[in-house]
């Protein structure tokens, strides 16, 4: 096989994740373009990590209870999206399932380590997302306990194809009302990658859906180093979507932004509400896990400096270090801010 082949980036990206990222590989077949969902990964973690309440559900509905499962699911993330569904769990005739177990902010409580090893995060390639048009597929879904939450369309530019070509693959090719691609409804992000550059979208709208970069930087300018023996856009399968760093990234950084503008009309004042889903990009992720990490080891007391450029999202760096901070414990499990305790030393984050 050609090393240069789109197939052999795409085998790339697979084996890492599935070797070290922490996910197992699943069928295309398995996914069920209907509900834009994985089925028996889902009814897996429900059965595995919440016996009882599906045995009460089994014994009420009997062979039924697997149909009457995904249905109330699919009902509530139509109406409340996938990011509340997979942090609060969903209803199925008055009993609150989970639908994912997130690590807890210290190790004081075992059992949520142990129920944290139920989660599943499963890769399949060439998934034919369409319930109609069966001749469309999507290079690489990722999903948690059967819930797609990351989907990618990756490009070789040694086959004359580069990160622009998958960009308009989700503009052109890519229905915004198929269940897979519904905004905030089933996968949460969408990477269009090659193996120089990433960028990402959240929401898809046709023609008009906007990329931002989601690349590392190179020389105080825009793009990626260089990487010994590996790709540029590594640091994406290896770092960011690995099983703890992604799952971390729906737990804490990842929400639903709502804005709300009164336009005037012909009749008078009216409301116009606009979401927008918020993913952090690189620099944020890596700027406040870094100061997470050395607040950690060092304690409180120390001053930082981020350096973000205007338009970069600063707001939401503040706002996402802020929240970890006060959550924060070492490895003691003690708390590293406990402002309970506090001498009341000036201290800068």
């Amino acid at each position: 096989m050609n090393k240069h082949t789109e197939l052999c980036f795409e085998e790339t990206i697979e084996h890492s994740l599935i070797t070290q990222g922490g996910y197992q590989k699943r069928k295309p077949q398995s996914f069920d373009p209907q509900t834009g969902l994985f089925p028996e990964d889902l009814l897996a973690f429900i059965r595995t990590s919440q016996p009882k309440k599906w045995q009460k559900l089994y014994t009420f509905h009997g062979d039924r209870a697997k149909e009457t499962l995904i249905n109330a699911l699919c009902k509530e993330l139509a109406s409340k999206g996938s990011l509340h569904v997979l942090r609060h769990g969903f209803k199925c005739f008055g009993t609150a399932f989970k639908a994912v177990s997130f690590l807890p902010n210290s190790g004081l409580n075992p059992q949520s380590w142990q129920e944290y090893q139920h989660n599943t995060l499963t890769l399949a390639r060439q998934v034919r997302f369409h319930p109609k048009k069966h001749n469309l597929s999507v290079d690489m879904l990722l999903s948690v306990n059967g819930i797609p939450v990351v989907t990618l369309e990756l490009k070789n530019p040694m086959t004359h194809q580069k990160v622009e070509n998958a960009q308009n693959q989700y503009r052109q090719d890519r229905d915004p009302d198929c269940p897979l691609f519904r905004f905030k409804q089933r996968a949460l992000v969408h990477f269009a990658v090659d193996t120089d550059l990433v960028f990402m979208t959240t929401k898809l709208e046709g023609k008009q859906t906007s990329f931002l970069p989601f690349n590392r930087g190179h020389d105080m300018a825009a793009g990626n180093p260089p990487i010994s023996g590996n790709y540029r856009s590594a640091y994406l399968w290896e770092e960011v979507l690995a099983k703890d760093s992604l799952m971390d990234i729906l737990a804490h950084f990842m929400h639903l932004h709502r804005k709300e503008n009164r336009v005037e009309t012909a009749r008078g004042l009216k409301k116009h509400k606009k979401e927008s889903m918020i993913f952090p990009r690189y620099h944020q992720l890596d700027s406040v896990r870094k100061i997470v990490a050395d607040a950690k080891s060092k304690g409180a007391g120390h001053n930082y400096l981020i350096q973000h450029s205007a338009g970069s999202g600063k707001s939401n760096s503040i706002a996402w270090l802020a929240y970890r901070l006060s959550s924060l414990h070492d490895d003691q499990d003690n708390k590293v801010f406990d402002y309970n305790h506090c001498d009341h030393r000036s201290s800068g984050a």
